[in-house]
């Protein structure tokens, strides 16, 4: 509020004194004489003062004029001057427009149209590695492939912007399934940024998939490095890594190597499930036993599953039923509640012919969590104590329908695997694998019917059929070992 008094102030007080100054001018005697060309002129003091000020005005003006004349000349002749200046920023800010409206675009979805203003854009502007990155996802998103992979090569020739390139390329070789060169493209992408996170799963997974081990391991360790990776996952992804490196060896006849890694992945990993399996069975073939059993012994604690119970039994193959359910009873005695400690116990006890034991050892399983394995083994308990034919197809009928036990799934897509393998075949993710019961509805329980001969014998050629869904699943007579724990 005071500061426009104050303006109205010193305006008032500038024209009181320009006016004091004109009748003080107005007031003086004699003038200002000036002859030219023989001419004489009389100027009063008021006179001469605004004559003055004019001829300061037009040589001001013709200063001016003449600048201009300057800069004109220099633009002509391709210098920079505040007239080239002004037609550059012209440029740059109608660019800039064009750039902004082609990312407007692009984000709306409509490639064309960014397309078209990336092309304006690199008319009006000199900046490749921004238009030239425009031009590339437009033209993606146009479906122009060719253009778009000109526009990621035209990237790589700055420093700058060739991980940009390589990163598009790589992208364009993977739509195409052309995963070999993605893979060399990944590994450049890598060099060029090693901490770059993305850049990282995608070499480690190409890796995975074309069973180069030894490079996933290197790549996972940078991971590490850069604190991609949080420290106990790096030590079970690296035990999965040296698990399927062990399994390659092997598959080379290289027993000795295969042995070494495997017991490298169990130590990396002790709960993980297939590394204590083959590492046992490495202990086993060195003559090592007890070392066996620990390895076994502290995955079954982590984790009950039917390979470890196979694995076990491998440690002494010459024994009798009731000579491996006593040797089995440390193995049991951890996790006792465990389901599939109980389905264990009633296998053993089976296979020892204490049906009796063996329908305690599976307790109320056939009701809590009625499974088709846990439903075929009560068929074999009734078998084994006399029950009528009914009874066991009645059984065998339940466990056909039943929903099937744990299995192999994939966390990332649900995919049902019949073995472990360090990628899931059906999406390619890496240690995505869990021992765990298939979502509903998820396929038929492909392990009800192939289990039973583990369990019972096969059926007569005479025996009578009642039902067409239990014909291959007949019960007569229970074998000497129960499932996964075969001699």
């Amino acid at each position: 509020m005071l500061w426009p008094l104050i303006k109205i102030f010193l305006f008032f007080a500038l024209i009181a004194a320009a006016s004091f100054g004109a009748l003080e001018l107005l007031a003086l005697e004699g003038g200002l004489r000036i002859a030219l060309a023989g001419q004489e002129y009389s100027l009063t003091p008021l006179q001469a003062v605004i004559g003055l000020l004019l001829l300061v005005a037009a040589v001001w003006v013709f200063l001016k004029i003449m600048g201009l004349l300057a800069a004109t000349f220099h633009f002509l002749n391709g210098d920079e001057t505040a007239i080239s200046r002004y037609f550059d920023r012209n440029r740059e800010r109608k660019g800039f427009q064009a750039l902004a409206d082609g990312m407007l675009a692009l984000a709306s979805g409509e490639g064309r149209l960014a397309l078209a203003k990336a092309a304006r854009a690199n008319r009006y502007l000199d900046r490749p590695d921004l238009t030239n990155l425009l031009t590339a996802q437009a033209a993606e998103m146009a479906g122009d492939q060719a253009r778009a992979e000109a526009a990621y090569k035209s990237l790589l020739t700055e420093e700058r912007t060739r991980f940009v390139g390589v990163r598009g390329i790589l992208k364009q070789r993977l739509a195409a399934g052309e995963t070999d060169k993605a893979l060399a493209l990944a590994k450049t992408a890598f060099a060029l940024k090693p901490a770059h996170e993305e850049t990282q799963d995608l070499l480690l997974k190409l890796q995975a998939e074309g069973a180069d081990w030894t490079g996933a391991r290197a790549t996972l360790n940078a991971q590490l490095k850069h604190g991609a990776l949080p420290r106990d996952l790096h030590r079970r992804r690296d035990a999965v890594l040296a698990l399927s490196e062990a399994k390659d060896v092997l598959d080379e006849d290289d027993g000795i190597a295969a042995q070494e890694r495997a017991i490298e992945a169990n130590k990396l990993s002790p709960d993980l499930i297939p590394a204590a399996v083959m590492a046992a069975r490495s202990y086993i073939k060195q003559g090592k036993a007890r070392y066996a059993t620990r390895v076994v012994s502290k995955a079954w604690a982590a984790r009950p599953h039917p390979d470890l119970a196979g694995a076990f039994a491998e440690i002494v193959p010459e024994e009798t039923p009731e000579k491996r359910l006593k040797r089995f009873r440390k193995l049991t005695a951890v996790n006792p509640e465990n389901a599939e400690t109980k389905l264990l116990l009633a296998e053993l006890n089976i296979a020892a012919e204490d049906f009796p034991e063996a329908r305690r050892s599976l307790g109320d399983l056939v009701e809590t969590d009625p499974d088709a394995r846990a439903l075929t083994i009560m068929a074999a308990i009734e078998r084994g104590e006399g029950a009528s034919d009914t009874v066991v197809k009645g059984w065998l009928a339940r466990a056909l329908s039943a929903p099937r036990g744990p299995q192999w799934v994939c966390d990332k897509c649900q995919h049902i695997h019949g073995d472990w393998t360090p990628t899931c075949d059906h999406c390619g993710a890496l240690d995505t694998l869990s021992w765990k019961r298939p979502p509903e509805g998820a396929g038929p329980a492909v392990s009800s019917v192939a289990m039973l001969p583990l369990i019972v014998g096969l059926p007569e050629a005479d025996a009578p059929t009642e039902a067409a869904e239990i014909d291959d699943a007949e019960v007569v007579e229970v074998n000497d070992a129960p499932a996964g724990v075969n001699g």
